[in-house]
């Protein structure tokens, strides 16, 4: 764990881990290129355990350079993100004994939706991955830290955002109706 951490970034990240359905995997493949996958994972306070095809590249990329980054959070929401290096390992335990119960029911309906059991979905997924964060990169894009703290709050920045939104609706309505005017002028 970052023992450098203030208390409020692992407070943050942790509340990201616990809530977010998906985390966007970092890995080094040999070559050295990149390599980002958006993935499922658990999160039981201390460590990450992702489920994954036992040949998959992240699986090849973990082999070689255990060093990983997650990225997790919606960007959409003033790029309040979380972000963290850790440490991987590949589990030898077959899924089916290492990922808890909650990983499949989190995860229950989208298997259902790509046509997995919960026992085919062990079966195909059957390497874990166990990260353990080293160490945790708050970030908060427009927005710096301290803004709650100088009185920015919250609906400032939601007012800031809806209004964006309005603006784009506004200019794609405009440019609709005309589009339309045009066409029932030429006709």
């Amino acid at each position: 764990m970052d023992r450098n951490a203030s208390p409020a970034a692992f407070t943050r990240i942790d509340r990201l881990l616990r809530d977010e359905p998906i985390v966007w995997l970092s890995s080094v493949r040999p070559d050295g290129r990149p390599h980002l996958v958006p993935i499922w994972f658990s999160w039981d306070g201390r460590e990450i355990l992702i489920a994954s095809k036992p040949n998959a590249q992240k699986i090849r990329n973990i082999r070689g350079n255990p060093m990983v980054m997650l990225a997790l959070g919606e960007a959409e929401d003033d790029f309040d993100v979380g972000l963290l290096e850790g440490t991987a390992d590949l589990v030898e335990a077959p899924a089916s004994t290492v990922l808890p119960a909650s990983h499949l029911a989190k995860y229950r309906r989208q298997m259902a939706g790509i046509g997995l059991s919960p026992a085919e979905f062990l079966a195909t997924y059957s390497q874990v991955i166990r990260i353990v964060p080293t160490r945790f990169l708050p970030w908060r894009g427009r927005t710096g830290a301290g803004d709650a703290e100088r009185g920015w709050p919250l609906d400032r920045r939601l007012a800031a955002s809806i209004r964006r939104v309005a603006a784009s609706r506004a200019a794609r309505t405009a440019t609709t109706a005309q589009g339309l005017q045009a066409s029932l002028l030429g006709a």
